[in-house]
């Protein structure tokens, strides 16, 4: 690098920030990479240059609020509305651009998008004269290659990071040497709920998936409950402190990634210093432009590729608002489409929607009946597969209209769960006759994996209104002896209601348990219990029902056995059971539930009580 052309680059804040000029089209680098000593000078210019647009993606703490706004002198386009541009947009300070960031290279290239002028900020030149985008290459390296001029911040604490980082000092019109720390980033603390949905999304995760974080609180603390996951690797568009201990700890490794095995791929970061001294030259992490990252077909080349976008609102069709807030334009479209979308087309791919079921005054609920005035859809219905809340999971590719809107009202606050079900029948969604019975939230902590004769792995957890379906799958693949054994009378079918209460309970006094295998996407039901609770006598009625291709290889007695556990952990005494005579399965299966059972024969029919 000659000394003599880099000297003759270098500019004061204050000489580069009169380099704009009136009318011109600025971009500002991104977050905890913008050139805030720029910036501050072109605040401060005495007389600022008019009509000067201000473009950019995430100002977090870039700018400080006044009385009742930031204060800026001049115009904002941005492409991501944070709690600074919040408060501009409604006095026309500012406009939000609603695009998915990975078109924003190609509207450059197309001229659809012109820059006169991009201040950036970057790492000293090395030995060759290249420079660094360091923490954040995002959408500011397409700003920089098309932009009329390029000035940058050359600070020598900003991160030289692998990747395409790399600028030619000769690419850059002008420099102005800084040395000030870079802004740091801290998720405000997680509350109760956020936790709660944290579990729910990080129990959903398998080993040897590749993640994508997205900058909301809910999935960032996800990250802090996957500390006994394996072999996690790391896609995302943005990562933050929360991979830090993942990576010491040996959870992220990237092992087992389709692509770039080995490395955490992303396009920018903040967070903590801790964060910028681990990627600052280290080949584990590879920035790389926001369309590469975000590219749907790169995402979906990731085996178990897993995206967390986090909504402010859901409809019951499954339609999701991602960048309005209570009709005020927050957040942004940003990578959540090319994440859903890609993650939902990988192999093993987990697109995950997660949002608080209510306000946070509790007033109303952000499972909707309707999208409301100001909801506007950035997950369309068709991409949206698993949405979580801080009651359940919702599992809704390929559902019908009637099973979207029946799991998502079961994992709704349950305060307006009702209402959801009645303006559900209202709209057509729901059927009339359908009914809700379980008013809690969903108890993943009582799922239990379970290993049966043969290898053949199954999963038995509570039931839920949605099972309904399934479970009349189940009965029909019942021979008639198997029928008549379990309901006492010959059946063709199995009705509506029927159904309903075999899984349609409040899980107090009626609880049911499904046997399911498969992954949770494509679950297939292969058995079903259910225990009916006289509380005159603190004894419980029990049924069951098991696939005939799932008998013999322990199932019946693995559902008798959670069956105990649950009912024995709320002081029931025992189970009773009504069986044919002729049924010696049921008969051995009752024999081994407990030490004292008492079997009375009655015609036909036998009474089985089992103490516990």
């Amino acid at each position: 690098m000659d000394p003599r052309s880099y000297a003759e680059k270098v500019l004061t804040p204050e000489e580069a920030a009169r380099l704009v000029k009136p009318g011109d089209n600025v971009f500002i680098g991104t977050a905890c990479a913008a050139p805030r000593a720029i910036l501050a000078a072109l605040e401060a210019l005495p007389a600022p240059p008019p009509d000067v647009c201000l473009w950019h993606f995430l100002t977090t703490g870039l700018y400080e609020a006044g009385p009742s706004a930031p204060t800026t002198r001049y115009y904002h386009r941005a492409f991501f509305i944070g709690t600074d541009m919040k408060a501009l947009v409604p006095g026309g300070m500012a406009d939000y651009v609603p695009l998915r960031l990975s078109e924003v290279p190609r509207l450059l290239e197309d001229h659809r998008f012109g820059i006169d002028v991009a201040f950036i900020q970057v790492s000293e030149p090395d030995a060759g004269g290249y420079v660094s985008l360091g923490i954040s290459v995002d959408i500011t390296m397409a700003m920089a290659r098309h932009a009329r001029m390029t000035v940058a911040e050359i600070n020598p604490h900003m991160p030289r990071t692998h990747g395409d980082t790399f600028l030619r000092l000769s690419d850059i019109a002008h420099v102005v040497p800084v040395s000030e720390p870079l802004p740091t980033f801290e998720h405000p603390a997680a509350d109760d709920v956020a936790q709660r949905i944290a579990r729910y999304v990080a129990g959903v995760i398998e080993d040897g998936a590749t993640l994508q974080v997205g900058l909301g609180r809910i999935p960032h603390q996800a990250l802090r409950y996957l500390d006994q996951r394996r072999d996690l690797g790391i896609h995302s568009d943005v990562i933050t402190d929360g991979i830090l201990d993942l990576i010491r700890n040996k959870v992220i490794t990237g092992d087992r990634k389709s692509m770039h095995r080995g490395q955490v791929v992303t396009s920018y970061c903040i967070g903590s210093r801790e964060l910028y001294a681990m990627v600052d030259q280290n080949p584990m992490f590879l920035f790389l432009p926001i369309e590469e990252v975000c590219h749907p077909a790169v995402i979906a080349a990731q085996h178990g590729m897993v995206s967390m976008t986090q909504a402010f609102a859901v409809d019951l069709t499954g339609q999701t608002s991602i960048d309005q807030l209570d009709g005020t334009f927050y957040g942004g479209v940003s990578t959540a489409p090319d994440f859903s979308r890609g993650a939902g087309r990988a192999p093993g791919g987990k697109p995950i929607v997660c949002l608080a079921s209510t306000t946070e005054d509790g007033k109303a609920s952000r499972i909707r009946p309707l999208l409301g005035e100001g909801d506007g859809v950035g997950i369309p219905r068709s991409d949206v597969h698993y949405v979580i809340t801080e009651y359940g999971i919702a599992y809704l590719f390929g559902k019908s209209i009637q099973e979207r809107a029946l799991a998502l009202a079961e994992i709704a606050h349950p305060s307006f769960r009702p209402w959801l079900l009645e303006e559900g029948k209202r709209l057509g969604y729901v059927a009339g006759k359908q009914r809700m019975v379980h008013t809690g939230r969903y108890e993943i902590g009582e799922e239990r994996s379970v290993t049966l004769a043969g290898g053949r792995p199954v999963r038995i957890r509570p039931a839920k209104a949605t099972d309904a379906r399934p479970l009349r799958t189940l009965f029909h693949r019942l021979p008639p002896q198997d029928v008549y054994t379990r309901f006492f009378r010959h059946l063709k079918a199995l009705s509506f209601d029927d159904a309903q209460n075999l899984c349609n309970v409040d899980q107090e006094s009626d609880v049911a348990f499904v046997a399911v295998t498969g992954p949770r996407e494509s679950e297939t039901l292969v058995g079903s219990s259910c225990y009916f609770v006289n509380h005159a006598t603190s004894l419980a009625e029990t049924a069951y029902m098991v696939d005939p291709a799932w008998q013999g290889i322990g199932l019946g007695s693995a559902l008798q056995k959670r069956m105990g556990e649950h009912a024995k952990a709320r002081g029931l005494r025992g189970f009773v059971a009504e069986v044919l005579a002729t049924n010696e399965r049921m008969l051995r299966l009752a024999g081994g539930a407990s030490e004292d059972v008492r079997i009375e024969r009655d015609g036909d029919s036998c009474k089985v009580t089992m103490l516990f």
